[in-house]
C-alpha cells in the first residue's frame, strides 16, 4: 500500500510540476493562462512539484502568494506527515 500511495503521489506532483511549465509557457506567449488559484490549490496537493516548478521554470517566484504561501504549505504538509506517522 505504501509503495501505492508513493506512486500516485510522484504522479501528482509530476502533473503540478508539468502545469507550472504550462502556465510559464503560455506566460512567454502572451496566452491563456492557468488561474493562480488552480496552480496554489493544485499546489497543496503536490507541493513539491509546485516548488520544483517555481525554481526550474523561474515561476510565479516574485509573487508573495506563491513566494511565501508555497514553503508555508510544504512546511505544513512536512508538520502533518511526521506527526501521523510518529505520533498517532
Amino acid at each position: 500500500m505504501d509503495k501505492v500511495l508513493l506512486c500516485v503521489y510522484g504522479a501528482v506532483n509530476l502533473a503540478v510540476f508539468i502545469m507550472y511549465g504550462i502556465d510559464k509557457g503560455k506566460a512567454k506567449g502572451g496566452r491563456w493562462r492557468i488561474s493562480e488559484r488552480t496552480l496554489v490549490l493544485s499546489a497543496v496537493l503536490g507541493i513539491v512539484g509546485g516548488l520544483m516548478g517555481m525554481v526550474v521554470f523561474h515561476h510565479k517566484t516574485r509573487k508573495p502568494k506563491f513566494s511565501v504561501g508555497l514553503p508555508i504549505i510544504f512546511f505544513a504538509e512536512a508538520a502533518a506527515f511526521v506527526y501521523l506517522k510518529f505520533f498517532l
